[in-house]
Parts: structure tokens; C-alpha cells; sequence
């Protein structure tokens, strides 16, 4: 396990620290490809959302949304940013590792490039799915292995990060997935990790049961 997955809290602390965003203010591109899936007052839960980017861009679009991260620095900036924009959001600093969520709660569940160890990604991914309703939606998107030597940023070890194969086994039982694919991208120069990359992007929906 490496050192920032052991203390994730304080390893993105010091990331966050200062007064720019890391990522940028500007949303994850696969998400905001789904706007037209989005109606005003659904709610939608971000886990892993650092400094806030995704939520508040959900939060203005007249979502109701509950943002989680183990960052308090990145807490407290999305807070920030959510106040600037003009929009509220609900914040709680959780590491996923831990995070006890509500079940059958939300309408949408947004993960971008949110990368943990192997051997607890499965139950990470299954509590997020356990968190929508029947028929949320939950979309997905984080670096697959063949991004190492051909962009910039992204976990340092393959085994941290997404195949296809990988994540239809860790949603089967929960998902109906609609879309599931590796895919080349360009990520905004305004995100340190901006660039070209390769990624895999899955959208489903939790299964009627």
C-alpha cells in the first residue's frame, strides 16, 4: 500500500494546500457529457470530490448534492467554491476505505478518477452502487493501464488503475451498465494531470431488485 493511500486525508491536504485548485473549477467532461440526463432537484452523491469541481457544477445545475472527501483542505474548498459559484452543498470528510453511506438514497452517483488499492477497490465500488436508488445512475471514469507511458498523471501502478474487465466484475451484481469502454481522451490543460490520457468511462444504472 503505498504511503498516500495509508493517511489519503493528509496526503491530499498538502496537495490542496494554497490558494489554486489543483484540478481545476471546471467539471469532469465524461459527467457534464450527461447533462441531459440530469432534471433539477435529483439528488447525487461525488465521493472522492477533492476541491469540488463536480459537485458544484451539479449543485448549479439545481441538483441536490452531497460531496465526500477525506481532505478536510479539499473540503473547505469546495465549500469555497460553492459559495462563489452561489450554490450549497453538502460536505462530510470521509475515507472511502471507512465511509458507512446511506443506502438506496441518491439518484446519481458521480466517481472520476477516484483510484484505490485493488484489494479494497471492489468494496468501495460496491458501496457507492449501494447508495443508489433502483434505476440511479452512476457514472464512472479514472485512468486505464495503458495511460502509464502515454499521459501524465494518474497512479504510478497499473494494478491501481481500470480495465473493462475489471469493472463489469465489480458491478455486475449491482449494475446494469449501459456503456463500458476504454477510450483515448484529451484532459483540460487546466488540470495538472491535463493531457492526453487513456481511460476507461462506464455509465450504468443500479438494477430493480
Amino acid at each position: 500500500m503505498s504511503k498516500s493511500a495509508k493517511a489519503p486525508g493528509e496526503f491530499w491536504d498538502r496537495r490542496y494546500d494554497g490558494d489554486d485548485y489543483v484540478f481545476g473549477q471546471d467539471p469532469n467532461l465524461w459527467m457534464a457529457s450527461h447533462e441531459s440526463l440530469l432534471t433539477e432537484g435529483m439528488t447525487a452523491l461525488v465521493p472522492g470530490d477533492g476541491e469540488g469541481r463536480n459537485g458544484v457544477w451539479l449543485a448549479e445545475r439545481g441538483l441536490v448534492v452531497t460531496t465526500v472527501d477525506a481532505s478536510q483542505v479539499g473540503v473547505e474548498k469546495a465549500q469555497y467554491l460553492a459559495a462563489a459559484r452561489g450554490v450549497e452543498i453538502n460536505t462530510q470528510i470521509a475515507d472511502l476505505r471507512d465511509w458507512n453511506p446511506p443506502k438506496s438514497t441518491f439518484d446519481l452517483a458521480v466517481l472520476a478518477f477516484v483510484h484505490v488499492d485493488v484489494d479494497e477497490r471492489t468494496a468501495v465500488h460496491h458501496r457507492v452502487a449501494e447508495t443508489l436508488k433502483p434505476g440511479g445512475l452512476l457514472l464512472l471514469e479514472g485512468f486505464s493501464p495503458d495511460h502509464l507511458g502515454y499521459g501524465r498523471g494518474g497512479p504510478s501502478d497499473k494494478i491501481m488503475m481500470f480495465t473493462e474487465a475489471g469493472l463489469r466484475e465489480d458491478f455486475a451484481d449491482m449494475l446494469d451498465i449501459e456503456h463500458l469502454a476504454e477510450v483515448k481522451t484529451v484532459i483540460p490543460d487546466s488540470e495538472r494531470h491535463g493531457g492526453p490520457a487513456m481511460v476507461v468511462q462506464l455509465r450504468g444504472r443500479r438494477k430493480n431488485r
